[in-house]
């Protein structure tokens, strides 16, 4: 058995090993702080074993798969806890997440804060004891008895699906569950755990079935790695886009339109001046701007291939007796424009943009503010090419990414999402489509890792992942490679032979959601917009209102100049006004008094609270037409 390992080197065995004596025999350091192990693509705990050949990673708490393994055990701890405290709980299941764990339980009790102290107090009791987590195999048959004795419907059903005789199940102490694994070899490992919160969540995410009670937690090698995650996960709770977006009247949420997003005028402006300036930029970078219509006939979408691929994400009409459906993409609305005349291969490629309103249904459990909603508009466009340009028009696309995300102050990473199970096309075009998207960010030296089957259904795609002011990730734009919908809605171009031959089709969404992407800003700057972003601008404080004719001078003089300013000339005390503005996160405070209008000049009070004196009102907008054009970030 040949197990090849990251660096290139090789260990050679004769027998079957487990993910614990190949890690020793690498390491012993590296085996006291080892999980598991990715063994040819599958995380695998360190008491598996390895039978054949194979590439080998061993991983750790850091790393992602070490991660999983252990907030993966301590759900399990977690529910042996509540078997204990809770005796007519009825399990379902309890995965990891990209944040901890959770685990839907049904049970009448309806839980509340003091019990998750109480549950959080058990599973300490637990982890006390060391326990080792054994696992056991059972036939199909054995585990169905097994499980029907303890009155456990939920994995009775999960069991019935199993297609093979044989059944994974974990034990530990007197706590057992189906599962595939894999776990922690012992309990002891988790030093620290907290319960966060409870959520309702319907089994299988099906709202025709029972609604299920959902407990999220975390877990941590060191309590230092907790109460550092708290309190990053305290600032996070201030930065909430829909605390904020109430605060500074951006946006509001209502049971009238639930997942459909109340954009206010200060929402709008921030909105608009994002999509004015990217409008600007796709003109310089040679796109064209098209609008298509929202409702489009149900042929065009068996045609798109979203019929057989996408059905249960759309919403559906009838109009004259004809079924529709409300787009859940614009692609196919592009082809459709692109198809509307001949093209050379002298005009390609060809680069159409739109600001699409998109509708998808969710879940209403998943809903979450702006970043899952039914509807949303996409910064889209698609790029007609020929298949010699599709690396360059991929170049393109990516320092378009990359000027984006560095205007705010974005770091990001990216992934390559390959053919997913429910695919359109051949597997040979698919290749054909991934080498080409690989090659590309190979050729730029940008560092990918690989999503396995996550592509879209007519499509690989590159993925970007932005990092924000404090640690978040949050997945993005997106640049997709298409060969399908081409031959879907025979899009031709004459090539230089005077044949028809079919042009490579680039979709490309950067902000990706507009809306998502607002919420992403709002989180990243705690509500302190860039200059250029701010709804108000510049707020101006007379002190009394003998100086109320000089603050409007400023104001005209500034608003002439394109500033958006506000005068707050209410009857209320400066240091109240000033308060208030700062609440309002507004960039700069004008406090106009007896000195200011004696003067003529500025007191200026910034939003971090730096004062400047005697300034000129033309050299105060010079400053912040400066600011503006420079899209400078400051606190």
């Amino acid at each position: 058995m040949i197990i090849k390992l990251p660096d290139g080197s090789e260990k050679i065995y004769d027998e079957s090993k487990t993910v614990k004596e190949i890690t020793m025999d690498i390491s012993q350091g590296l085996a006291r702080v080892a999980l598991g192990a990715v063994v040819n693509g599958e995380i695998l705990g360190m008491k598996d074993l390895v039978t054949k050949d194979a590439e080998f990673k061993v991983v750790k708490f850091e790393d992602k798969e070490g991660k999983q393994i252990f907030w993966h055990t301590t759900s399990h701890v977690m529910a042996y806890a509540i078997q204990n405290l809770f005796k007519d709980a009825k399990f379902a299941i309890g995965p990891s997440i990209e944040n901890g764990f959770y685990y839907d339980i049904d049970i009448e009790h309806r839980f509340t804060p003091d019990d998750l102290e109480k549950i959080e107090a058990e599973m300490k009791s637990i982890i006390k004891e060391g326990y080792e987590v054994e696992k056991l195999s059972m036939t199909k048959k054995e585990a169905l008895e097994f499980f029907k004795e303890s009155n456990q419907d939920y994995k009775l059903e999960l069991i019935s699906e199993i297609e093979d005789d044989e059944v994974g199940v974990y034990k530990i102490g007197d706590f057992y569950d189906l599962c595939k694994g894999p776990h922690l070899e012992s309990v002891k490992n988790i030093k620290a755990v907290k319960l966060l919160s409870i959520a309702g969540a319907y089994w299988r995410g099906d709202e025709k079935n029972k609604m299920l009670q959902r407990i999220y937690g975390i877990s941590f090698e060191k309590k230092k790695q907790l109460d550092e995650y708290l309190e990053r996960l305290e600032e996070a709770e201030k930065r909430d886009h829909r605390k904020l977006g109430r605060e500074l009247d951006l946006f509001s949420l209502h049971e009238e339109g639930p997942g459909f997003p109340f954009f206010h005028p200060n929402g709008m402006t921030v909105r608009n001046e994002l999509l004015n300036w990217w409008r600007n930029v796709l003109i310089e970078n040679g796109y064209g701007e098209i609008l298509t219509p929202i409702i489009l006939n149900e042929d065009l979408w068996h045609r798109s291939g979203h019929w057989d691929h996408y059905k249960e994400n759309m919403y559906f009409t009838k109009i004259d007796g004809e079924d529709y459906a409300i787009k859940p993409m614009n692609c196919p609305g592009s082809t459709i424009v692109y198809a509307s005349s001949p093209h050379s291969y002298k005009e390609l490629p060809i680069r159409l943009s739109e600001y699409g309103q998109v509708h998808r249904h969710e879940l209403s459990g998943a809903l979450h503010g702006l970043f899952r909603v039914r509807a949303f508009t996409q910064d889209d466009a698609h790029v007609y090419c020929l298949p010699e340009q599709i690396e360059d028009e991929v170049f393109k696309m990516i320092d378009l990414a990359d000027y984006l995300y560095s205007t705010f102050g974005f770091k990001y990473s990216v992934e390559l999402s390959t053919r997913p199970e429910d695919f359109m096309g051949d597997i040979e075009t698919w290749n054909i489509a991934e080498k080409s998207l690989k090659d590309a960010l190979e050729k730029r030296n940008m560092e990918y890792i690989i999503n396995e089957g996550d592509g879209a259904f007519y499509g690989p795609k590159i993925d970007f992942h932005l990092e924000d002011a404090i640690g978040r990730t949050w997945q993005c734009g997106t640049i997709q490679l298409d060969f399908q919908m081409p031959v879907n809605f025979d899009l031709t171009y004459i090539n230089e032979k005077g044949e028809k031959a079919r042009p490579a089709m680039l979709h490309r969404a950067l902000f990706g959601s507009i809306e998502r992407f607002m919420g992403i800003l709002i989180e990243h700057f705690a509500g302190k917009f860039p200059l250029w972003l701010s709804p108000v601008q510049v707020e101006i404080i007379p002190v009394s209102e003998k100086f109320r004719e000089y603050s409007e001078e400023v104001l005209n003089a500034l608003k002439e100049a394109g500033i958006r300013v506000h005068l707050d000339a209410r009857a209320e005390k400066v240091g109240y006004k000033i308060r208030e503005a700062q609440l309002k996160k507004i960039n700069y405070m004008l406090v106009i008094g007896e000195q200011e209008v004696n003067s003529k000049n500025l007191s200026i009070r910034k939003r971090n609270g730096e004062e400047l004196k005697d300034i000129r009102v033309e050299d105060f907008i010079k400053m912040l037409k400066e600011e503006i054009d420079s899209k400078k970030i400051v606190e």
